[in-house]
């Protein structure tokens, strides 16, 4: 299931995931050490001087950067395949600076209709009060992308599969329009992660993640990664991190250098249950829609198939009797938590109508799936059987 070719370093992304950018202090530690200080010291004051001058690698200040934060960065960077990576306090830091440090009042910027919630308020409402133009697209539809590039962007936003309809979309083909355009691709490929789809290989120039769910994986930090080039870095990136403070703290970077060290291995017992309960929710017969990229229905399932190597570990489903069946539903797991994570140890579910999404009109919801029924289910790392007969007890509470 996972991307094993060989990354930059000769290694193959398993490896790169465990061991990439592992850098020993003198003391030769096996894990990782966690470096918690705020500052540095310099040994006279023509070293401090070289150092803010950018004319030697010593750190200066952990909010620049930090050496384990520095190890987190270049682990995510080799397991991703591409240069360098900054990270963020938080995945939503990593998205609004990846695309704010770009652009400019007079700027156009088109993006995926089908966002996660805070994503979606980010492009529609923050960045247009700084006279960024958006323009919002149905993003499976290629027609509505040609016609929104026409005029020329500076850059494009999307998640694929998007959080939480599961809608998939075609990167090489929305990568070759927005480059025509002159513009620069951002993937937010938090559902996927590194493990189940390589963007930059389908086009993309710029990938984030919410290193908080599938990274992370156990509900213990949060935390976001930023990759690219090394001009987009330099030019755009680094003086806007460097002086705005969305800093990763070194604690939550060890964590989720552990994490990394496990996200193979969990996102394919993850992915094999999800592909699992997705396939035994819509035998049942009995639900109204099951969304999963991995079964034949998945409008996308041929394209999902096609540029990732797993189908990913979330399952929507809709609960008949709209809200009051799906919060019936809700109400009689046993197992599985009510939460608005994902990509957790432990299974978990949502209703986004009533939380993530619950800012947009139902008109707005309904054209993105999120009907009043629709739940969003995390599958984790429990036996699936046991998963399943939870769901099965709840839906028929549900029903009752």
């Amino acid at each position: 299931m996972s991307d094993q070719s060989a990354g930059r370093n000769g290694y193959r992304t398993r490896t790169n995931l465990v061991r990439g950018g592992l850098d020993r202090s003198n003391f030769q530690e096996t894990c990782e050490a966690v470096f918690a200080t705020s500052g540095y010291v310099y040994a006279n004051a023509e070293e401090a001087e070289a150092a803010f001058k950018g004319e030697n690698t010593k750190f200066v200040y952990s909010r620049f950067s930090n050496p384990t934060v520095a190890m987190f960065e270049k682990r995510m960077a080799l397991a991703e395949g591409m240069e360098a990576c900054r990270a963020t306090a938080s995945g939503m830091a990593a998205v609004f600076a990846s695309l704010a440090c770009m652009l400019r009042a007079g700027d156009r910027l088109v993006a995926s209709r089908a966002l996660f919630g805070s994503c979606l308020y980010v492009v529609s409402e923050i960045l247009p009060r700084y006279g960024i133009e958006v323009v919002l697209v149905d993003g499976a539809d290629i027609g509505q992308w040609e016609k929104a590039l026409a005029g020329g962007v500076r850059a494009a936003f999307l998640e694929t599969p998007s959080n939480p309809g599961l809608e998939v979309i075609d990167l090489p083909a929305v990568a070759e329009l927005v480059h025509k355009a002159g513009g620069r691709l951002v993937v937010d490929n938090v559902f996927a992660s590194p493990v189940l789809q390589k963007p930059q290989a389908l086009g993309a120039d710029i990938v984030v993640y919410s290193a908080t769910k599938h990274i992370d994986g156990q509900g213990r930090v949060l935390g976001g990664a930023i990759l690219g080039d090394p001009e987009y870095m330099e030019d755009h990136l680094r003086m806007f991190l460097r002086h705005t403070g969305p800093a990763l703290s070194p604690f939550n970077a060890w964590i989720l250098l552990k994490g990394l060290e496990t996200l193979d291995l969990r996102m394919r017992a993850m992915c094999d249950s999800a592909e699992r309960i997705a396939a035994r929710l819509e035998a049942r017969g009995t639900l109204p829609r099951v969304v999963y990229p991995g079964l034949a229905s998945h409008p996308q399932h041929a394209l999902a198939a096609r540029q990732m190597s797993g189908f990913g570990t979330v399952v929507g489903f809709e609960v008949p009797k709209g809200k009051a069946g799906a919060f019936r539903f809700l109400n009689a797991l046993r197992l599985i938590d009510i939460s608005n994570n994902l990509g957790d140890a432990k299974s978990l579910v949502t209703h986004p109508a009533t939380t993530t999404h619950q800012r947009l009109s139902e008109e707005e919801r309904n054209h993105l799936g999120i009907t009043a029924g629709y739940v969003r289910l995390s599958v984790g790392l429990e036996d699936p059987e046991d998963i399943i007969k939870d769901i099965d007890q709840a839906l028929a509470a549900a029903a009752g």
